[in-house]
């Protein structure tokens, strides 16, 4: 194996940058661009409207001059005292729509400004979109501004009495979205959806336009023999190259793949930010030791010192961390320098939070983060989701959020920058990306705004959508906030609308100025490994092939031929009835036109079979839908063209001809001439049934003498079968299988002719049984056994699944279609005939859901009964009543948390249907009680945590439904060692390694829910029973956090716990009594590092701090948002009741396996 790798990352190229020119027009002026792009700017106008003695004015709506935009008439409508409403009213009509033709319609983006004649920064500018036709000719805005600032001469609106009107007009084709060429109108192409996977392809494409990271990905080493489905390197240059130079949408499956993902997974939404972290933490990785390590610093990786500085002594401490993005906060902000200054905001450290400084005691401090240095490509995260304190659940702040072209953040001679920052570097950044989320909290869809060199030039990647944008569309619109529905009917009375508008930046992606030109590097196939080139242009020349196939296949016929090989290797194995499946035999794409004469030249290439050892018969459907070959081609048909026989053959016109050749070969092995073939004579295929061993196979095809009898040619037959000479055999003529079994016997005494037989009849035959010998076999005759074959097989219709999803806002969607009666597998949609009434299911042991037990072939029909009868059997438990099955999900691939009830389903195939989707999966368990019995209780799974001892103990708690907390906690004290006899037990929920909830003790159980959440018993400790005054019970809980991630996130794990902290207590303190309580060495001890968490943010404590103190605030949701941190390596291995939390997939992070 050869390890191939580019050379070494070159001097940087930077592209050349041209300006829009402006080309004055009169009163108006049309906008152009003259950047050198494939494609042309939509034809924009501007026009201005001077209206002198605007408040002499006495007439309820006045028009423009009409303007013209390609073509387009069009004029500004103004109702000078307002429509119905006390606010100037605008819109922008249609000017000829009376003339023009029925059904016509145009698409604009426009704005309508009323213009500030001494400040011109104060000029109110509003935009929106309308498609215009003959209903609605007239669109625009009702309530535009209020009369009284319009008319107030200290506002600059009204000057001279003279009133100034601008609008901007683009007219943009209507799109066809299925006829759209992205790569032909835009230049660039777009991503496939695979189901919920927006949210990743508007990352791809925005880090694809980072022509830096770009080059670093194709400069990581690959080698010819890793495949892009094992590799994330290779599949991520797979997929950068073609979204380079495809000409289509580009797929995501072997990038998806290369992540370890399965379909669920990419049917998960999942967060951008998210995924970002994880791509860049992986890649990071697999670039070291190669010529790019480093890169994912070099470009995302910024630093921040937080620090605490006494006010009246001088001492300071501080702590650098670094970042690869930021969050900014939304709420409350209205702009991003107002979450940056919200971000370096200082806190005061006073009176009950005084600052316990070393040497120096309590002090008055203050505490903030301040830069220390930025990224050359800085991300950043907007926190549009957040938790809703008083309605108990997440929600989106749709809040107007604005965000700049060009960012400063040197603004204020510096003032986020730390006194340790380089101030030869200018902090000034471009906006280069806007990745926006549609929809709530519970869903949206996700797309990207990307300007890719840096122009004026903006483009939207939604998906498999590329369209060119104009920049307010990338930037004002994606603010947020509420927008006024524009009217539909200027001229009557409407009330005016205002919605909040749900799509809105979430991430944005800025360059620094500096960095440009090394960021905004060339990239061309020297930056590409040779192997990798060489791939993906064959790739892309079998597709051409394909394309080209599919536009020629007109020209072509298919001719598929099977022979007697066919015929052995198929039947018996992968068929039962009938003699082959076509579309596993050799296939030849051959000219209509071409003489079928010369085709058997091309089979004696392929076969070795000369051309005057060939014939051919064709093959006939039957009205019993039965296929079987008919007659042999007459030597005048052979000198016909390949199209014409088609035709003659097939009657439903499709595109292949079906052949069946026959050759004969003699004692020597050498080929024979085709014997003649007369009138009197019929081929019949002949299949051999072995009852001992449940065999069907094809023997071999005879021709036989119409008006003789079977048992002429029972020599033969028993030879082909290898039987003793004197065998006496049965013979079975298979007729049909659909929609049920025929086959009946043959009668030997009479003629073939007589039994209606006729060529490419199929007779099946076995050794004659007694009736003695019958009783030994399942299946000891023909019929039996073919009747057994048709129950058992499950007939599919492969259908792709995209085909069946209808991509909407909502990505998901694709769960809410009702896929009846399927199965899903490699992409394909299993569609199950009905009447298929046998199933092998396999079964697995709940406790080891991943490994299949033992199966069982049962019928679909089968009641409860039947099935648990049959598994108590198979596992020699002499109870049924003690076997419970669970049914499996199709999308979780694993148990449903719900076993199915005693005699709760009818019939097996309602145990294997989950939402429409059939699974042949169940699981079991062996109960040490009936199971009616054990449905009249309350099973709980308590986790026992000794007070003393290091260990968990599980145990299963049975109590009548109406029990209470306080009786599982006496059943418990029964079956546990207590550290004292007197000691006094609490039941706790846990979730995630959080404490949730201390159930009271009279709650009713029937309601607790152990299926997701872990129910953990303790020991209450002494020391909280006796709470004094100004004592708190804190939450205590392990975390682990990235270096390489942001300081934000947290990662919960252990084991949760409680701890009172008295008041001035400081964390040295407290940690000699938590390395106590968790008997920590040491040496590890020493490593570990202690924060204030509250609300998912750490705040790490010095030795000298008193924790109580922060511990004040009441008005946090549920105590687990605040809780002492204990910051370590998560060491311990997996206890195995955590495992049910596995199955609660709402809170699946994103994961790259490989």
């Amino acid at each position: 194996m050869t390890m191939m790798t580019p050379p070494p990352l070159e001097v940087w190229f930077s592209h050349p940058r041209s300006d829009a020119s402006f080309v004055n027009l009169v009163i108006a002026e049309t906008v152009s661009a003259s950047e050198n792009q494939q494609v042309e700017d939509p034809p924009t106008l501007k026009y201005r409207w001077t209206i002198e003695n605007f408040s002499r004015l006495n007439t309820k709506k006045l028009y423009s001059d009409i303007f013209h935009v390609v073509g387009y008439k069009w004029r500004v409508l103004i109702f000078p005292k307002g429509n119905n409403v006390d606010h100037l009213s605008l819109y922008l009509d249609v000017a000829d729509s009376a003339t023009l033709p029925y059904g016509w319609s145009r698409y604009a983006q426009f704005s309508l400004a009323v213009v500030n004649q001494i400040h011109g920064k104060y000029t109110i500018r509003k935009d929106t979109q309308h498609q215009f036709n003959g209903r609605e000719s007239d669109w625009g805005f009702t309530s535009f501004m209020s009369l009284s600032e319009l008319y107030d001469p200290s506002r600059g609106y009204l000057v001279n009495d003279t009133f100034v009107i601008e609008a901007e007009v683009t007219v943009r084709k209507v799109v066809d979205y299925w006829s759209y060429d992205s790569k032909k109108e835009t230049g660039y192409v777009g991503l496939k959806n695979q189901g919920a996977t927006c949210y990743m392809n508007s990352l791809l494409q925005t880090l694809y336009h980072i022509p830096y990271f770009r080059k670093a990905v194709y400069h990581m080493p690959t080698t010819e023999n890793d495949m892009p489905s094992g590799s994330i390197p290779l599949a991520l240059q797979s997929l950068f190259y073609k979204l380079q130079y495809s000409d289509n949408s580009v797929a995501t499956k072997e990038l998806t793949k290369s992540f370890g993902w399965d379909t669920y997974d990419s049917f998960m939404q999942h967060d951008v930010q998210e995924l970002n972290r994880v791509l860049c933490e992986k890649l990071e990785d697999k670039m070291k030791g190669t010529v790019v390590e480093g890169t994912i610093q070099h470009l995302f990786e910024g630093h921040h010192m937080n620090y605490i500085e006494c006010i009246n002594v001088d001492y300071k401490s501080t702590r650098k961390e670094s970042f690869y993005d930021l969050q900014l906060d939304v709420k409350g902000c209205r702009d991003v320098y107002a979450s940056f200054d919200k971000y370096v905001e200082v806190e005061r450290l006073e009176g009950d939070n005084k600052y316990q400084a070393e040497n120096h005691g309590l002090q008055d401090a203050k505490k903030g983060v301040l830069f220390i240095d930025f990224p050359p490509v800085l991300q950043l995260q907007l926190k549009r989701f957040e938790y809703d304190f008083m309605r108990d659940t997440m929600v989106k702040i749709n809040d107007r959020y604005e965000f700049p072209l060009q960012l400063d953040l040197d603004k204020d001679n510096g003032k986020y920058l730390s006194p340790d920052a380089d101030r030869r570097v200018r902090n000034l950044y471009t906006l280069h990306s806007v990745l926006v989320h549609s929809g709530g909290v519970h869903g949206g869809h996700y797309y990207a705004f990307i300007r890719p060199t840096l122009s004026h030039l903006w483009f939207k990647f939604d998906d498999e959508k590329v369209t060119k944008e104009d920049a307010k569309k990338a930037l004002e619109e994606q603010y947020g906030g509420e927008e006024e529905l524009p009217q539909t009917n200027p001229g009557l009375n409407n009330t005016t609308f205002k919605f909040t508008k749900y799509s809105n930046a979430y991430m944005l992606v800025y360059i620094r100025e500096s960095d440009k030109e090394k960021i905004m590097c060339d990239v061309d196939e020297k930056d590409i490994a040779e192997h990798l080139r060489i791939r993906l242009k064959k790739e892309q020349e079998e597709k051409e092939h394909k394309k080209k196939e599919k536009a020629e296949a007109h020209l072509y016929t298919i001719i598929k031929v099977a022979r007697n090989e066919d015929l052995m290797e198929q039947i018996g194995k992968e068929i039962f009835f009938d003699l082959v499946d076509h579309d596993k035999v050799r296939a030849f794409r051959i000219q209509k036109q071409l003489p079928f004469n010369h085709f058997k030249e091309e089979v004696f290439k392929e076969f070795g079979i000369p051309v005057q050892f060939q014939r051919f018969w064709l093959w006939a459907k039957r009205q019993n839908h039965t296929y079987r070959p008919n007659r042999p081609l007459t030597p005048q048909e052979e000198t016909q063209s390949v199209g014409q026989l088609r035709e003659v053959s097939n009657k439903t016109h499709n595109a292949e001809l079906k052949l069946f050749l026959e050759v004969e070969i003699g004692p020597d092995l050498h080929f024979l001439p085709p014997p003649l073939k007369t009138k009197e004579e019929i081929l019949l295929f002949f299949k051999l049934y072995d009852p001992e061993k449940e065999d069907l196979k094809f023997v071999g095809r005879l021709f036989v003498k119409s008006l003789g009898k079977p048992t002429e040619v029972f020599s033969k037959l028993i030879e082909m079968a290898e039987f003793p000479p004197n065998e006496e055999i049965d013979l079975y003529e298979e007729i049909k299988f659909e929609p049920t079994v025929m086959c009946e016997h043959i009668d030997k005494r009479i003629s073939f002719k007589s039994s209606q037989l006729e060529d490419g009849d199929i007779i099946c035959y076995q050794k004659s049984l007694t009736s003695t010998n019958r009783n030994q076999f399942r299946y000891p005759d023909v019929p039996s056994f073919l009747e057994y074959v048709r129950n058992r097989q499950c007939t599919s219709l492969p259908v792709p699944l995209p085909l069946l999803l209808n991509h909407t806002t909502y990505d998901a969607i694709g769960f809410a279609v009702g896929l009846i009666g399927t199965t899903i597998s490699n992409g394909l949609i299993a569609l199950e005939e009905d009447g298929s009434e046998f199933e092998v299911v396999f079964f697995r042991a709940l406790e080891k859901p991943k490994e299949e037990d033992f199966s069982l072939e049962l019928s679909k029909l089968f009641t409860y009964d039947d099935v648990v009868e049959r598994v108590a059997r198979q596992l020699g438990v002499d109870d049924p009543s003690k076997i419970r099955l669970s049914s499996h999900n199709c999308y979780s691939q694993q148990p449903k948390p719900q076993p199915i009830k005693y005699r709760g389903v009818d019939h097996l195939v309602d145990m294997l249907v989950h939402y429409n989707q059939t699974s042949d999966i169940l699981y079991y368990e062996i109960l040490d009680i009936p199971l009616p019995e054990l449905q009249g209780l309350k099973t709980l799974k308590v986790a026992f945590h000794h007070a003393i001892k290091e260990e968990v103990v599980i145990h299963i708690i049975r109590l009548p439904k109406n029990s209470t907390v306080a009786d599982v906690i006496n059943d418990l004290k029964t079956k546990v060692e207590l550290s004292r006899p007197d000691a006094e037990v609490r039941l706790l929920e846990v979730f995630y390694h959080k404490i949730y909830k201390i159930f009271p003790p009279g709650e009713k159980i029937e309601n607790i829910n152990d299926q997701y959440w872990t129910l953990r018993a303790e020991e209450i400790p002494e020391e909280e029973k006796s709470l004094g005054l100004h004592d708190r019970l804190i939450h205590v809980y392990h975390f682990t956090r990235d270096s390489n991630q942001n300081q934000m996130q947290v990662q919960n794990f252990g084991e949760p716990f409680f701890l009172v902290i008295k008041e001035g207590e400081t964390l040295t303190d407290i940690k000699i009594r938590i390395q106590k309580k968790l008997q920590v060495p040491d040496d590890e001890f020493s490593k570990w590092k202690f924060a204030f968490i509250s609300l998912g943010r750490p705040e790490y404590l010095q030795d000298s701090d008193i924790v109580s103190n922060r511990f004040q605030r009441r008005d946090i949701y549920g105590a687990w948002e605040q809780y002492l941190g204990l910051e370590h390596s998560d060491t311990a291995p997996k206890k195995a009741y955590t495992t049910n939390q596995n199955r609660h997939t709402f809170e699946k992070p994103v994961k790259i396996y490989n």
